[in-house]
């Protein structure tokens, strides 16, 4: 099992019972959701971080739906392809917000006759406590993306899908030829929403891979692409819930929009897999 590390004084944190404890005595109790809570006061930005409860509830919603099920399949196989069979893989779903990905891909490795010991870990409170209800195979935290709570180069993969970049922890955190599979969004996701938001859409030119060239080397970029359609107003309600882009919408066009029983759009996501030098 991938030890724990104590986000206080950085020392092996133990299990005992429902409460996880280093040798300096700093512990933490386990949340009755079945979630440990690693995220130190200091180390938060406002009081209650990551995305809040409502946003957590559209993307369950939304995901469950199944409109982006074809790129988890996606994930699962890239994933199962790249580890080491007969070998217990140490995994971390990095920004694992309320599971969907997490749960699909330990269940599909699982399935694959892979063996994982699976961490997901979340800033948000509301997202981990969500994740908790999908599956119970996994250890899921509140924690620091840019401090995580486990040892220097004790991973065996993560993943990293539509969260913040920070290169350093993973670097750390990665064993070398240990794997890393990052998801962001092309130029065309949800092209028609956002032309239906601003009036001027730009592509991002948003491209992360420069940024790990110093410590990881690429082994495939493909992109997933493909048109989807929500054919009733609770599927628009749930989408524009848990996009940031709505909140930057006005208020007519927000009505106009959940008014709608019908939207096409394109589904355009970039994957790169990579391995620790």
């Amino acid at each position: 099992m991938t030890e724990l590390l104590c986000p206080v004084c950085r020392l092996p944190l133990t299990q005992h019972e429902r409460q996880l404890r280093c040798e300096q005595g700093h512990s933490f109790d386990q949340a009755r959701q079945g979630y440990w809570n690693l995220l130190l006061v200091q180390r938060k930005r406002s009081r209650d971080p990551g995305d809040n409860a409502a946003m957590v509830q559209a993307r369950r919603d939304f995901l469950d739906r199944g409109h982006y099920a074809p790129l988890s399949d996606r994930i699962n196989d890239l994933v199962g392809q790249a580890l080491t069979p007969g070998k217990r893989s140490r995994i971390l779903d990095l920004g694992c917000g309320e599971g969907y990905y997490s749960a699909r891909l330990a269940q599909a490795l699982h399935a694959a006759g892979v063996a994982t010991d699976f961490i997901g870990l979340d800033i948000s409170k509301h997202a981990v406590r969500a994740a908790c209800q999908r599956s119970r195979a996994i250890r899921w935290l509140v924690a620091s993306g840019a401090d995580l709570p486990v040892a220097e180069g004790s991973l065996d993969a993560v993943t990293l899908l539509f969260s913040r970049l920070m290169p350093e922890p993973l670097a750390r955190a990665i064993r070398p030829g240990g794997l890393l599979l990052l998801a962001w969004p092309g130029d065309d996701h949800l092209i028609e929403l956002r032309r239906l938001i601003y009036r001027e859409v730009r592509p991002s030119g948003f491209d992360p891979l420069p940024q790990l060239e110093g410590d990881f080397q690429l082994r495939s970029r493909e992109r997933v692409s493909y048109p989807f359609r929500l054919e009733d107003s609770e599927s628009i309600r749930t989408l524009l819930g848990m996009t940031p882009h709505s909140q930057r919408m006005p208020r007519e066009a927000r009505e106009a929009l959940e008014a709608r029983s019908d939207l096409g759009l394109t589904f355009d996501v970039n994957l790169a897999l990579l391995e620790r030098r």
